[in-house]
């Protein structure tokens, strides 16, 4: 026993030896402070506090969008302004790629804010209009047939205006925190769904890369965008939470040798999100909370995982409400989605919260490219708690369409939680649209909105305009034609998505009170539809893309009418809905297999 116990000191004396070594700076002074390996034991949740780490900024103040100096510079320079774009979804990469592998999309893979940010637009700013605050909205207006009915439909867009020139434009320090997903399920690859896979391990070969790959590639892709000024700390998570590097600067990082130990990574375990989040958290505590510059960071958590949780807490207590609570601290939240069975209805509520956003990675090139174009953007919140009243006799809410928080929209008041910048090109700004449709319910065509919003500070802010509508058939602008088209689109596939999926995977779906005609139940206003809530939110299985003969012909004649549009637009950009809509009504089912599925769900 005697010698057991020595052999066993022995061996922990050398591998503290080999870790002290590892610890100590290099010539150049950068440490290798990487903590993880795959046999230490978890924290449970909760990282561990052995490691001082260099206070670099805090988090319980709210701060400034910009130092005062920079935004005087930016009003006196005449170079292009940046717009806005509204949080949540950045894209609508899940959806396109299950449609690419023979899936039925999650409802939610495609939002109209997802698809809006993939397009730029005419806001309706007039070149001669002064923007002199943060934010300035802009408004152009529309009226056209419905394509099945012929009646008259009002629309309103709002333009997401800024006074920032991009010439001057810098982010804060950045005081970031991944929280990379380890567990079993992002050892599958990433075109297939991890619960339908026979076996339970990780494949010997496979034809393309797993999610783990994925994400490590991506992640280190990221961090080439961080400055020396930045800090860095990374938790991983599986069944529990590790700490794998506390927050450092990254001018005393060594910045290759992380790298390395992120492609090192394997798979293992089960899925915690809450144990990864509240680690993450965790490593914010250690900054020094008296330091005199923290309003000149930003401070985020990157979380990346294939959202297929199987443990946790996944409650609006558990992650949901952590996250909130850590926005309203200072510190926001930007999700990355992995993978064709990632769970975008589960992300899609948490980033409703102020100043979080998510995107879904569609392959390592376009993730990279987007990183170079927007790494900046997508870590700067800028607008909060946007709110659009209408006072108007003649015109109430009717649909809301191209931000996360629609369904919080009433008769008269339209809300927004947060605007992040976004690109500017020729004129026109990357879903820098708000699009909302109206029913016209008395006489008159005048209306007045009134914008009012927070900045970082959380001074608060208003500004009223107003807007008409015209008799005839008329676009106000481009912006508004093409903001109003991409609307329909999203609003017919969420449409074949509800009445697809009810036969799919899905626990419960209420009795429709009153039959209602299909060319209207097609371009209803989703939320208005009664199964839109009752939609299963936590399936794991894939399900068959499968189009109905009806829908069929309608993708048919939508697309008759998309490809005119997009001629009198003169836009190539819309061609990626358009090729969606031709395979969608050219679409041939595949042959019903057989009823008997193996749905076993716990990992071994």
């Amino acid at each position: 026993m005697q010698i057991i116990k020595l052999f066993l000191f022995l061996i922990l004396f050398a591998v503290s030896l080999s870790a002290m070594a590892k610890k100590q700076p290099h010539q150049t002074g950068k440490i290798d402070d990487w903590e993880y390996n795959a046999t230490m034991p978890s924290n449970d949740g909760i990282v561990g506090k052995h490691t001082r780490i260099m206070p670099t900024g805090g988090i319980f103040s709210a701060p400034t969008a910009m130092p005062a100096p920079m935004l005087k510079s930016m009003r006196m320079n005449a170079a292009p302004e940046l717009g806005f774009a509204v949080g949540g979804a950045k894209d609508a990469n899940n959806f396109y790629d299950n449609l690419k592998n023979g899936y039925l999309p999650k409802l939610k893979s495609i939002t109209y804010e997802g698809v809006f940010y993939q397009h730029y637009f005419d806001t309706g700013k007039k070149s001669d209009e002064a923007c002199e605050t943060l934010f300035c909205p802009s408004y152009a207006t529309a009226v056209q047939k419905n394509l099945f009915t012929d009646e008259k439909e009002y629309y309103l867009s709002v333009g997401l205006n800024s006074n920032i020139k991009a010439s001057d434009f810098a982010r804060k320090k950045l005081n970031l925190v991944v929280v990379l997903d380890i567990s079993g399920s992002m050892s599958s690859p990433f075109t297939q769904y991890y619960y339908d896979q026979k076996r339970r391990t990780p494949p010997q070969e496979a034809s393309h890369k797993s999610k783990m790959q994925i994400a490590t590639e991506s992640l280190v892709a990221m961090l080439k965008h961080l400055r020396p000024e930045d800090s860095l700390g990374i938790v991983l998570f599986d069944s529990r939470a590790y700490r794998a590097k506390p927050l450092r600067p990254i001018a005393l990082t060594d910045m290759d040798a992380i790298k390395k130990h992120i492609l090192d990574l394997q798979p293992k375990g089960g899925t915690n999100w809450s144990a990864g989040y509240k680690a993450g958290l965790e490593l914010f505590k250690s900054l020094d909370e008296n330091t005199e510059d923290r309003d000149q960071y930003e401070n985020r958590i990157i979380f990346m995982t294939d959202a297929m949780p199987n443990q946790g807490e996944l409650s609006e207590q558990g992650l949901f409400g952590m996250v909130d609570k850590a926005a309203k601290r200072g510190v926001y939240t930007s999700f990355i989605g992995i993978g064709v069975d990632f769970n975008t209805d589960l992300v899609e509520r948490v980033s409703k919260t102020r100043g979080a956003n998510y995107f879904a990675v569609h392959s390592l090139k376009e993730f990279k490219k987007r990183l170079d174009d927007e790494f900046d953007f997508m870590v700067t919140p800028l607008v909060f708690d946007l709110k659009l009243a209408l006072d108007s006799d003649a015109y109430e809410i009717e649909g809301v369409y191209g931000s996360p928080e629609a369904d919080k929209a009433t008769k008269t008041l339209l809300y927004v939680n947060t605007l992040f910048p976004s690109a500017t090109q020729e004129g026109k700004t990357k879903g820098g649209i708000i699009i909302v449709k109206l029913k016209k319910r008395g006489e008159g065509n005048a209306l007045t909105l009134t914008a009012s919003y927070k900045d970082r500070n959380g001074k608060a802010y208003r500004v009223a305009k107003k807007a008409h509508f015209k008799e005839d058939l008329y676009f106000d602008n481009s912006g508004i034609r093409k903001g109003i088209l991409l609307s329909e689109y999203v609003t017919l596939i969420q449409n074949w998505l509800i009445d697809t999926r009810k036969g799919c995977n899905d626990k419960r779906t209420p009795k429709e009170p009153v039959i209602i005609p299909f060319y209207r139940k097609c371009m209803l206003y989703p939320p208005d539809r009664p199964e839109y809530k009752y939609i299963e939110t936590w399936e794991r299985r894939s399900c068959p893309l499968q189009v109905s003969d009806g829908y069929r012909n309608v993708f048919a004649l939508f697309r008759r009418k998309f490809a005119a549009e997009m001629k009198v637009l003169h836009d190539p950009s819309l061609q990626k809905e358009y090729d969606a809509l031709k395979l969608l009504s050219g679409y041939k089912n595949p042959k019903p297999q057989s009823p008997k599925q193996d749905d076993w769900q716990t990992e071994r």
